[in-house]
């Protein structure tokens, strides 16, 4: 078994076909499962471009799927554990419109690519413009693929090195503004976490359908950072940039760095939490270090996405 992870640098949408258009066809050719979860523009020009083959394709619009970046190894799994043999997907997690506070999420999910697939029969192309992303977008990735495919050919990346993209990128302090409404929480207090964070999402403007997937999901970063981190947590909650924040501070440290991306079997007792944040989350960071461990997620105010 062979896992492969390169990187494909295009400068325009004929490289981008020339050079995802063939990897989706070899696969076909040899009877392998296909799946293209890129962003919505280079979504539909792959679809027109692959029309003779969409009956065979799995496509996957990564301005919904990838929204989190902590979606997107989970959503890969799955899609990869429904199949025997070789596996192929086009993953596109970056792209110009995605903002400082997200880039952090989505080089750490390109870095943990690398361990939540090592020993598998799987293929992962993940396309990054050299004309819309910058220089340090661009460094990353030969951080995290092992090759890099471009207008030369095929080269191995001499700085690949994901290791070191995890220990950055959980490295980076996530700020709290001065501002910003907040709790203890100890064993026992869930009800009470439960209603703060109601009460703060209501108070700023969450929409209302999205009101208890917020609560639980701050009710599951307590659940897990008091049994996790030291007995007891500290909870803030506040209005940033369209989104409602909230920021969990425990003593604990987080040494999985697949944790919250792994997929849990039905007869084990436990391991969903951080799962579930991922999932009702539209981003969530990590700042995990010996000192203790933060971990913020954001829910979008409006219903503005990304594309």
């Amino acid at each position: 078994m062979t896992f492969a992870h390169p990187a494909l640098f295009y400068a325009d949408e004929d490289s981008y076909i020339d050079g995802t258009v063939p990897f989706v066809v070899e696969g076909l050719a040899s009877a392998a499962p296909v799946a293209v979860a890129v962003p919505t523009r280079n979504l539909e020009l792959l679809r027109e471009a692959l029309s003779g083959f969409a009956h065979l394709i799995t496509f996957v619009d990564m301005t919904e799927t990838g929204r989190n970046p902590g979606r997107i190894i989970p959503e890969l799994r799955a899609f990869a554990d429904r199949h025997r043999g070789a596996v192929r997907i086009i993953s596109e997690p970056v792209w110009d419109l995605r903002t400082d506070v997200e880039y952090p999420a989505c080089a750490l999910h390109e870095a943990l690519v690398n361990y939540a697939f090592s020993g598998r029969d799987l293929s992962i192309l993940c396309p990054y413009s050299t004309t819309t992303l910058t220089h340090d977008v661009l460094a990353d990735a030969e951080k995290t693929h092992p090759v890099v495919i471009d207008a030369s050919g095929h080269r191995p990346s001499d700085h690949f090195h994901p290791a070191r993209v995890v220990v950055a990128t959980h490295s980076l302090p996530l700020a709290i503004p001065s501002g910003a409404a907040s709790t203890s929480v100890g064993a026992g207090a869930m009800a009470a976490v439960r209603a703060f964070a109601r009460e703060q999402a209501v108070q700023l403007g969450l929409a209302r359908d999205r009101v208890d997937d917020f609560a639980l999901a701050v009710t599951e970063l307590a659940t897990n950072s008091v049994r996790h981190g030291g007995g007891e947590s500290t909870v803030r909650v506040w209005a940033e940039s369209r989104s409602i924040v909230c920021q969990v501070n425990d003593n604990g440290h987080i040494t999985d760095v697949l944790a919250g991306r792994t997929p849990v079997h039905a007869n084990e007792p436990g391991g969903r939490g951080l799962l579930l944040v991922n999932r009702l989350a539209d981003l969530v960071r990590t700042q995990t270090t010996s000192n203790g461990t933060a971990i913020q997620v954001r829910f979008d105010l409006s219903d503005k996405k990304t594309t």
